[in-house]
């Protein structure tokens, strides 16, 4: 009898002692170069002008049975702002437009996540970019997760959303024209498990 109490003892330890499955935090692999954060915009109607962000830091919560509870955070460096010529670069980093020296971040943070499938969902959160405080919504796919030959584990996504230059009081947004006034925005983030 003394040894079915032990026993039961035992394991009402072992499973107060076991970890609780939670969301796993991971941060977005940066130093590896393999997160990007890109955009497309037109060029007086006739083509397409891409560029991107080269400095960004964040990370994001993954739980597979509550996605609903996912979170990302993400700051840029406007600065970093990359179009592939100079002159471009350096007018769209001024007063202008992005206005990095009184502006020197833009933030993401989520505010709330809907799956829609089972490696697709909406991500809902607020950017802050050139002063100005917006909700937007990200389309989201999983790409893949699995460990890494370096021992750790990893989780990638991308992720579609459209801004729109008004909404962020940007000066001389007006003079591109109204085809302008939509830029596509390209996420790739891969992170980390901590």
């Amino acid at each position: 009898m003394k040894l079915k109490h032990l026993f039961a003892s035992l394991l009402i330890t072992l499973a107060f002692a076991m970890p609780v499955q939670a969301a796993e935090n991971y941060a977005i692999d940066i130093k590896g170069q393999h997160a990007f954060i890109e955009f497309k915009i037109k060029h007086l109607g006739y083509s397409w002008l891409l560029g991107s962000f080269r400095t960004f830091d964040g990370n994001f919560t993954y739980d597979e049975k509550k996605p609903e509870q996912d979170k990302v955070s993400v700051t840029i460096e406007t600065a970093s702002l990359d179009t592939n010529h100079a002159e471009r670069n350096k007018h769209l980093r001024s007063a202008d437009f992005f206005d990095v020296e009184h502006f020197p971040t833009a933030t993401f943070v989520s505010t709330s996540y809907e799956p829609t499938g089972k490696d697709t969902g909406i991500l809902h959160g607020t950017l802050n970019l050139h002063g100005v405080s917006k909700n937007i919504v990200i389309q989201v796919k999983q790409i893949g997760a699995g460990p890494d030959p370096w021992g750790g584990y990893r989780r990638g996504f991308e992720g579609r959303t459209t801004l729109h230059l008004s909404d962020y009081n940007m000066k001389k947004a007006a003079m591109l024209g109204p085809v302008a006034e939509n830029v596509e925005l390209f996420l790739s983030i891969e992170g980390i498990r901590q």
